[in-house]
């Protein structure tokens, strides 16, 4: 027998009849446990889903490590505050002119464009949670304000948050520009 089936691994380009029957045998198995998913899957209607995801997202937000996001997290705000808890990102504090703090988290070698796509994800999110103002011109925003760390402007987009001196923590302040006469 054993003899037979190597000469059929050669001869037969290495499958022998065994590995074939198995082959069909997985083939055909998968489609049928997919029927049976697909009916398990029609059971619960979409609202049930959704409550029962709800509630489970809302147990992962009572951990100690996710307790500071809101209710409506988004999974970059999940996977941000990961990143937070294993070091590979940094929070830097952004001041704006009516004394509010906002909390945005960047990568650690992160740019001065990527804090300021940041600080646009972080009104974005904020004005979906709270209503308010539908449109803001972030191209009027950064024409018109400016970021500022220890009294220097943070004009160069491709520079790094840690070349200016910025780390985890640090403030920044979000300043309007004097006009050039």
């Amino acid at each position: 027998m054993m003899m037979e089936e190597r000469s059929q691994e050669t001869a037969g380009g290495g499958h022998t009849e065994k590995d074939e029957e198995v082959e069909r045998e997985n083939l055909t198995a998968p489609d049928a446990e997919e029927g049976e998913e697909e009916e398990d899957e029609e059971a619960l209607p979409h609202s049930e889903i959704l409550d029962i995801f709800e509630e489970g997202l809302a147990r992962l937000v009572q951990d100690p490590l996710l307790c500071d996001l809101p209710i409506q997290v988004t999974l970059e705000e999940v996977n941000s505050q990961i990143a937070l808890e294993y070091g590979q990102a940094m929070t830097v504090r952004v001041l704006k002119a009516d004394g509010e703090i906002m909390p945005i988290v960047v990568v650690q070698n992160a740019t001065v464009l990527d804090l300021k796509k940041a600080i646009r994800r972080f009104m974005e999110l904020k004005q979906q949670r709270e209503g308010g103002v539908k449109h803001i011109s972030w191209r009027y925003v950064w024409r018109t304000y400016s970021l500022v760390f220890q009294g220097e402007k943070l004009e160069d987009d491709k520079m790094r948050l840690k070349d200016y001196g910025i780390r985890n923590r640090d403030e920044v302040t979000f300043m309007k520009r004097l006009r050039k006469k």
